[in-house]
């Protein structure tokens, strides 16, 4: 891929960095040179990927739902890691696939705290240093589930139609500034992120990606790096991809499986 804009020590503030898209997008932005701040609730887990990278890393234990701890975070980020190139909302989940009278509560305010208001709290956080140094990105892992409803995803589908409108408007809001937004709305992609929903099912969780090619989170990473290295001119606003068995949120061409 040809670089127009150079990453090359450049911060790079992942959410969601433990694993699948997250854990891509770290290993994509290292290859290109960045610096990265890695934040997740699991430590272990980041260590463990810091210690394939080879650049610098910044591992923060953090859970985005948490408002006083990401404010408290962002801020007291030591002198050498503070002026934050490019953020990458990527923390999120869905959990259960249910009518929405029957959720469980619990599954609605993590769904709701993590996807809208975790995103919201980072970027609080995140985008005044971006206008007063008068350069950033903030990219936003979004999902076709924005874009189309399916049946059983009320609230999962909700809080990615947030994320699109949030990006939208937080694309008016910086009008004026060189700071650039970007959504990145993937379809079906292998990660955890089935084994999530589902509670831990692995069975269920394989099933979803039964018969079909899904995208990686290597795919996702490649786009969003591809948004992230455009010139300072040019702002990718919003990207859909999809495996190519896929046509709709709903719609997927499964290949038969072998008697």
């Amino acid at each position: 891929m040809s670089l127009n804009y150079s990453l090359t020590d450049k911060i790079v503030l992942i959410t969601g960095a433990s694993s699948g898209i997250g854990e891509a997008c770290a290993h994509a932005f290292a290859d290109a040179g960045a610096r990265l701040i890695l934040c997740a609730r699991r430590m272990q887990r980041l260590q463990e990927l810091a210690a394939e990278l080879k650049v610098p890393t910044h591992l923060i234990a953090l859970d985005v739902r948490d408002q006083v701890a990401v404010e408290h975070t962002i801020a007291s980020l030591p002198a050498e890691w503070l002026e934050i190139d490019i953020l990458l909302n990527n923390a999120g989940l869905s959990r259960a696939l249910t009518k929405l009278h029957e959720y469980d509560i619990q599954d609605i305010d993590e769904m709701v705290d993590t996807n809208v208001k975790g995103l919201l709290y980072v970027t609080h956080a995140v985008a005044p240093g971006m206008v007063a140094r008068g350069w950033g990105h903030i990219i936003n892992i979004g999902s076709i589930a924005g874009h189309w409803t399916y049946p059983n995803g009320a609230v999962y589908c909700a809080t990615k139609a947030a994320v699109k409108s949030i990006t939208e408007g937080l694309k008016m809001d910086l009008n004026g500034t060189p700071v650039r937004v970007t959504s990145v709305d993937p379809g079906l992609v292998e990660t955890e992120f089935s084994i999530v929903r589902f509670h831990g099912d692995a069975e269920r969780a394989r099933k979803v990606y039964e018969g079909v090619k899904p995208l990686t989170g290597a795919d996702v990473a490649d786009v969003v790096l591809f948004c992230a290295t455009r010139p300072a001119h040019v702002n990718i606003n919003d990207v859909i991809l999809m495996p190519v068995a896929q046509a709709s949120a709903t719609q997927v061409y499964r290949q038969p499986l072998p008697a």
